[in-house]
């Protein structure tokens, strides 16, 4: 009689043998595909060649993937790391990931036998007698046409798209809290302005209130100069509404109730800092939704290998073993009564062309991930060169508006000058005042503009991130121009049209 001692290395003989007869992948290009061609530009259009990093420290901060430290405001470093504590969304992207990791561990799973054990005992008669029995049962699929090894790579390269977008989430909530700091410094400085100029409208209502009671002056002057006071204050009162609607987008990107967030009023540091633009083809691996758009291509991809397994049948290997005893105290030491080995194998011979339909559905869905994926990148270079140009644009404008600014002060000084020698009318010295007031406040707001063009530039480049699963630690600048995903070269993984 054949023994639990006996059966087990014929089981596992068994197992061995089916194992090693598993094909690695029935997808596109294998078990390990290279990612689809993108249309990709050897160099920036907008981008200075010989520009790099001004200071280690710097290329450092951008490496680490703390990149807002690179505008040097000390009240910006010590909130952002807030948004990555208290963000709700960011919340969801982390349960994404963990949830993502677990289907994996799922999938994984299912490439391992299932073993069993049941344990009865049961007493009846007069007069009573009882036996007890053990039977250990396990059963098997190996994954002969690696379906199931494709099922993993789909699993596995979900949760590298989990993993990206959450990547991308922390990126645009740090993008989002960056501009909106920005926003709330800018108006403090614009409030700050905008008290000055009021204090000097308040002045000049005083000196034309007092010629207009000394008769030197109209009745339309003084209107004129209450109405210049009046329009200021209002100016202040919308800007310093805009700045708490600022404050309050401030506190929900860090998680909290506006009501509990305050940030006082300070100085605003207007540094654009330098950023090299790396080569277009690093964007491949520094863009989170680059990233995440190729590993969707990956999943399809293990999809199609998945759905031309069916073509194939479903092998299936059981066995089981069991023994029975008067006791249970001797059941340990009982031989074993029975044992069973089993082999299946389902196919089916006729599906009025079901599994042609899958396979065609899963070429067209990598299909589609594939446009999506060169669109991603395609949309990305753009917003590279637009902040490219508009930080060209606007350092250039920011110039100009400063030394029209200043000649528009000067103007006023000399209107006032000349109103209170009785040469000029006061319509002169308003025009003169609102036109340097236009001017002094659009610096402010191209400054801010610049500012965060360059967060946008920052996001655009992907902000120091690095697809985690390339191997790249340290999120070192790398070269990536001569990837098969840049050079656009053939392409084994795409979906053929046969099965």
């Amino acid at each position: 009689m054949m023994t639990l001692d006996k059966i087990a290395p014929l089981t596992a003989a068994a197992l061995t043998a089916l194992a090693l007869a598993g094909c690695g992948s029935l997808a596109p290009g294998g078990a390990n595909p290279p990612a689809p061609g993108a249309p990709v530009s050897p160099a920036w259009k907008g981008a200075a060649s010989n520009v790099d990093w001004i200071s280690a420290n710097a290329r450092r901060q951008w490496q680490t993937g703390q990149w807002w430290r690179l505008f040097g405001d000390a009240q910006l470093d010590e909130l952002m790391p807030r948004v990555e504590v208290g963000n709700q969304n960011l919340a969801q992207a982390v349960a994404n990931v963990a949830q993502a990791r677990a289907l994996l561990e799922q999938a994984q799973a299912a490439r391992w036998p299932t073993l069993g054990l049941n344990l009865s005992a049961s007493r009846s008669g007069k007069p009573a007698s009882g036996t007890s029995g053990l039977n250990a049962s396990g059963s098997w699929s190996p994954d002969l046409w690696g379906n199931l090894a494709d099922a993993v790579r789909q699993q596995e390269a979900n949760v590298q798209i989990s993993q990206a977008n959450l990547a991308e989430a922390l990126l645009s909530a740090q993008g989002s809290f960056a501009q909106g700091y920005f926003t709330v410094r800018e108006a403090d400085a614009e409030l700050a302005l905008l008290d000055e100029i009021i204090a000097g409208y308040e002045r000049a209502e005083t000196i034309t209130q007092n010629n207009y009671d000394a008769g030197i002056s109209a009745r339309t002057d003084l209107l004129q100069a209450q109405s210049a006071l009046a329009s200021a204050r209002a100016s202040r009162d919308q800007l310093a509404a805009s700045r708490d609607t600022a404050e309050h987008a401030l506190a929900l990107l860090l998680g909290v109730p506006p009501a509990q967030f305050s940030l006082p009023r300070g100085q605003w540091t207007a540094t654009v800092p330098q950023v090299p633009a790396s080569l277009p083809a690093d964007l491949l691996l520094r863009r989170p939704d680059i990233a995440s758009a190729e590993r969707a291509v990956a999943a399809a991809n293990a999809n199609i290998g998945i759905a031309r397994a069916a073509y194939f049948p479903n092998i299936g290997l059981t066995a089981s073993a069991g023994g029975a005893a008067s006791s249970l105290s001797r059941l340990a030491s009982a031989p074993v009564l029975a044992w069973a080995l089993g082999l299946t194998a389902a196919e089916a011979l006729f599906d009025g062309g079901a599994r042609q339909g899958a396979v065609k559905q899963a070429q067209a869905e990598r299909d589609a991930d594939v446009a999506t994926y060169r669109q991603t990148v395609l949309t990305a270079m753009g917003q590279v060169e637009d902040d490219l140009t508009n930080l060209s644009a606007l350092a250039e404008q920011i110039e100009q508006t400063r030394i029209a600014a200043q000649a528009a002060q000067g103007v006023v000084e000399r209107m006032m000058n000349s109103y209170q020698a009785g040469i000029s009318a006061y319509t002169d010295v308003v025009t003169a005042q609102q036109t340097a007031l236009t001017d002094r406040r659009s610096v402010l707001q191209l400054q801010l503009q610049r500012q965060q063009t360059a967060v946008g530039l920052i996001q655009a480049l992907g902000g120091g991130w690095i697809a985690p699963w390339t191997g790249d630690k340290d999120g070192a600048d790398g070269d990536v121009a001569d990837s098969p995903a840049v050079t656009g070269g053939a392409d084994p993984g795409m979906p053929s049209q046969g099965h």
